[in-house]
């Protein structure tokens, strides 16, 4: 629930405990814009302001289904400069992300994770009721993929955001989102599945 601005000082109290994180995230924006509107936090921010206070493992970092118009002619650049894998949507268009969640799991090794979800990761037929949707996203098969993916990863948080029902008069964004969320729930270190 709530926007992405949320994940900041969630990602604080658990870097506490954790030290610097590795991080999942999927969504079609980065989030590591520095302002708008003047203000330094809102729910285009928080992975820059993770950044800057040192809560991200940056060479732990991955970024999924990331796409739409953007103020600045290369979005990407500052995870990148940051050392993040960042994925384009178009990376992933027509193809499973098993393979991509295998080499993610490579990378984030044994030490702590974090699950970020937006639901605008997912492509609007999907799930409409979001404030920011972009055209061409993941399909709901693939983001089971990235979430069952982290089976075995030494998750120690999880969220999913963004989600608006007010957009969505048939109930399909809520009913995915309380999906995925029990999907994350699964994922969990020491929860048995069958």
């Amino acid at each position: 629930g709530g926007d992405h601005t949320i994940t900041y000082p969630i990602l604080q109290a658990v870097a506490q405990k954790h030290g610097p994180l590795g991080l999942v995230h999927v969504d079609a924006h980065t989030d590591t814009g520095d302002t708008a509107l003047g203000e330094k936090i809102y729910h285009g921010t928080p992975f820059r302001r993770c950044v800057e206070e040192g809560l991200l493992d940056c060479g732990r970092v991955v970024q999924v289904g990331i796409r739409g118009s953007s103020y600045d002619p290369d979005p990407h650049k500052y995870g990148r400069d940051q050392g993040f894998r960042v994925v384009p949507a178009e990376e992933c268009w027509g193809r499973s992300l098993v393979p991509l969640m295998a080499e993610v799991r490579k990378q984030m090794g044994s030490k702590p994770v974090y699950i970020s979800f937006d639901i605008d990761g997912l492509d609007p037929a999907y799930a409409p009721g979001t404030g920011t949707p972009e055209i061409a996203g993941l399909t709901p098969a693939q983001a089971l993929e990235i979430i069952r993916g982290c089976k075995g990863l030494n998750v120690v948080g999880c969220d999913l955001v963004e989600v608006a029902p007010m957009y969505d008069v048939s109930g399909n964004t809520a009913l995915l989102g309380a999906n995925l969320l029990f999907e994350m729930l699964c994922v969990l270190p020491g929860v048995k599945t069958v």
